[in-house]
C-alpha cells in the first residue's frame, strides 16, 4: 500500500469518517494549530493503547487529551483559579494545562501514565475543533510521529512516518504554529512551566500576574515532551555554531551569519513566530537531504526562543539517553 493513500482532503465527509473511525477504536491523525496529532478516542484503553503501539511510545510518557471547550475539559479535570484563568484568556489555542482528574474521570488510565493529573488541550484548528464535535467525545493525541523523532506540520510527514499504522490522516495543510503547545501544571495551585511552546512564557506570565516557576529536578515526567531525547532528525545536531564545518547543512536565523551555503534559514527577518512555525518543517526538509550533521545557528531565548531552543537541546540529545 502506497503510505499516502490514507492521506484524505480535510472536508465535511472526510471529517465524518475519522469521527466514524474513532469511535470503532481506530487511530486518526489530524491537524492542529500546533502540530499534527494520532487521535485515539481517550477513553478506550485499547485505542490509547494503539497510540503508544503505532509510535513505540514509553507509557510512563502521559498523552494530551484534546476537547472542545473549556466545559467539556471540566469533565475530567479539576481546574484551579490559576488554569481557569489561563483557560479563559488562552483557549482555544496552542496551550495544555496539567490538573488533577475528576473522581469519576472516564479517561483511560493510559492516558495519564499512572498519574492523578491529567493533561487537558482547546486546540484552535478549525479541522480538530471540527473531529472533536462530530466524535462527541475526547480525543488522546500526542504528535504524528514515531516516539522521540521530529513532530510533523504537514499531512506527508505524518504519511512518511506512520502511513502505515493509521486508518486516516485529515490533509488540513501546514500547522500555523509549527511547535507543541506550552504546557503549564500546578503544584498547590502555584502554575509550574513544565514545557515551553507556541505561547512564550512571557504572555502566561502577563495574564496571571506572577512569574511561572520551574519543575523540581528529578521529579520525572509529568508532562508529554519532558524526556531528555525527543524531536530528533536522523542527522546528528551541532548547536550555538557559527560556520557550518565540512559535510555540514546550514540551519540559520536572522539576517546576520554566514550566506549563500547550503541549507535553510529560520527566518531572515529574525522572527522567532516565523522560526517556530518553520523549525520542524525545516528540519525534516534538512533531514532528507541524507546529510549527517546539521549545524544550528544561536537562536536568542527570549520569547518563543525558549521553546525552540528546548526543541533543539532535546533533538541533539543522544537517542539512547
Amino acid at each position: 500500500m502506497n503510505v499516502y493513500d490514507v492521506m484524505a482532503k480535510a472536508d465535511d465527509d472526510a471529517i465524518k469518517r475519522a469521527a466514524r473511525l474513532l469511535q470503532r477504536g481506530a487511530l486518526v491523525a489530524f491537524p492542529t494549530e500546533t502540530v499534527y496529532g494520532l487521535g485515539a478516542d481517550a477513553r478506550s484503553d485499547d485505542a490509547v493503547a494503539g497510540i503508544f503501539a503505532a509510535k513505540a511510545r514509553p507509557q510512563f510518557n502521559p498523552l494530551i487529551v484534546h476537547v472542545p471547550d473549556l466545559e467539556s475539559a471540566r469533565n475530567y479535570g479539576v481546574f484551579p483559579a490559576n488554569a481557569l484563568r489561563l483557560a479563559a484568556a488562552l483557549w482555544p489555542g496552542a496551550l495544555t494545562l496539567v490538573v488533577r482528574k475528576t473522581k469519576d474521570c472516564p479517561l483511560s488510565l493510559l492516558v495519564s501514565a499512572g498519574l492523578d493529573t491529567v493533561a487537558l488541550r482547546v486546540p484552535a484548528d478549525d479541522t480538530a475543533q471540527s473531529l472533536l464535535r462530530a466524535f462527541g467525545g475526547p480525543i488522546a493525541a500526542p504528535s504524528a510521529n514515531p516516539s522521540g523523532r521530529i513532530s510533523p506540520t504537514e499531512a506527508e510527514h505524518v504519511a512518511e512516518s506512520l502511513g502505515g499504522k493509521v486508518e486516516l490522516i485529515l490533509d488540513g495543510g501546514a500547522c500555523m504554529v509549527g511547535m507543541e503547545s506550552t504546557i503549564v501544571g500546578f503544584e498547590d495551585e502555584a502554575p509550574v512551566l513544565l514545557r515551553p511552546g507556541g505561547i512564550s512564557r512571557g504572555d502566561i506570565e502577563d495574564i496571571l500576574g506572577e512569574r511561572l516557576l520551574k519543575p523540581e529536578p528529578d521529579e520525572g515526567v509529568k508532562a508529554p515532551g519532558q524526556t531528555r531525547s525527543h524531536y530528533a532528525p536522523r542527522a546528528a545536531l551541532r548547536l550555538d555554531a557559527h560556520m557550518p564545518q565540512e559535510g555540514e547543512m546550514w540551519l540559520g536565523f536572522g539576517p546576520d551569519g554566514p550566506q549563500n551555503i547550503p541549507g535553510l534559514n529560520l527566518s531572515p527577518r529574525g522572527d522567532l513566530h516565523e522560526a517556530a512555525a518553520n523549525l520542524f518543517a525545516y528540519l525534516h526538509m534538512l533531514d532528507d537531504t541524507g546529510v549527517g550533521r546539521i549545524a544550528v545557528m544561536p537562536i536568542p531565548q527570549d520569547g518563543l526562543g525558549e521553546a525552540i531552543n528546548d526543541r533543539l537541546q532535546r533533538a541533539a540529545a543522544p537517542i539512547h539517553s
